[in-house]
């Protein structure tokens, strides 16, 4: 807004709605590192701002927003650098709270988890990333769960289904589409399309629903797809298959770091042991 020196000085790069339908807020991100709260009877100036520093000193230059499901305070923004950040809107602790970091290059989206039902996985969100990936994330632990690599370009948006706990989507600079479900493989997606033509796609979001994802792309286009029941609808037991998802995954990645330790040891071992060579 021109009219506010509270308002933004660099381009808004993502907007969100939260609150109810008679209460609700406007909020946007920048990579002036403002987080402003906004009225939509009154866009000329945003009703709070907030400034996104991590440590006291460095600014959050923020590329994308996301809020957990039926949270108004607390948010999570990508940064321009490739750190993840958490924050809270109100209270002592106004701002950025923790960091993240995993990703090598700008986070080009992020999504908390949507899908209600017995287990509780509000901790959880995704990130994408121009550096080809996308990253599983808990709010509770430093480093990325799991890094889903199927790319061979920008990854530009993930969107979590609002029905199912374990699905997915995201869409990348080369026109392609990915439905993920975890609780059947980390390792591949369960379905995959590239969209006419190749164009980037930039954006991806599902019905409320969770039987059709709407994609975006460079040129203006909106594509929407529907995605087969036998994807979208969740059985029963998804929400404790993937907590048992979630731990096999943990399992996986711990003895990965513990075999990567041993083998730097042997290394170490193996290099400190070798006689030295005397010069004649």
């Amino acid at each position: 807004s021109p009219l506010s020196t509270t308002a933004h000085t660099h381009p808004i790069y993502s907007l969100t709605v939260v609150g109810t339908q008679n209460a609700h807020n406007l909020i946007s991100v920048s990579t002036d590192g403002r987080l402003c709260s906004w009225s939509i009877d009154n866009l000329n100036q945003p009703q709070e701002a907030i400034d996104l520093t991590w440590k006291g000193s460095k600014q959050v230059a923020s590329t994308c927003l996301s809020f957990p499901l039926n949270d108004v305070n607390n948010f999570v923004v990508g940064g321009e650098e490739g750190t993840v950040y958490t924050g809270c809107r109100h209270g002592s602790k106004a701002g950025v709270v923790d960091a993240y970091d995993g990703h090598y290059a700008p986070i080009s989206g992020v999504d908390c988890h949507q899908a209600v039902g017995p287990v509780d996985f509000s901790q959880l969100f995704l990130t994408s990333s121009f550096d080809w990936t996308v990253k599983l994330w808990s709010t509770k632990e430093a480093k990325p769960l799991c890094s889903f690599e199927n790319h061979n370009d920008y990854v530009l948006d993930v969107a979590w289904s609002p029905a199912h706990p374990a699905l997915f989507a995201c869409v990348d600079g080369q026109g392609k589409l990915d439905v993920w479900n975890m609780n059947e493989d980390a390792e591949s997606p369960a379905a995959s399309l590239v969209v006419e033509g190749s164009p980037a796609l930039n954006k991806v979001m599902w019905m409320a629903n969770g039987q059709q994802l709407v994609v975006g792309d460079n040129s203006g286009k909106v594509w929407l797809y529907d995605v087969h029941e036998s994807l979208a609808n969740p059985r029963q037991d998804e929400w404790t298959r993937l907590t048992r998802t979630l731990n096999d995954i943990r399992q996986a990645a711990k003895e990965t770091e513990e075999l990567n330790q041993t083998l730097a040891e042997m290394n170490q071992t193996s290099t400190t042991s070798l006689p030295q060579t005397r010069n004649w």
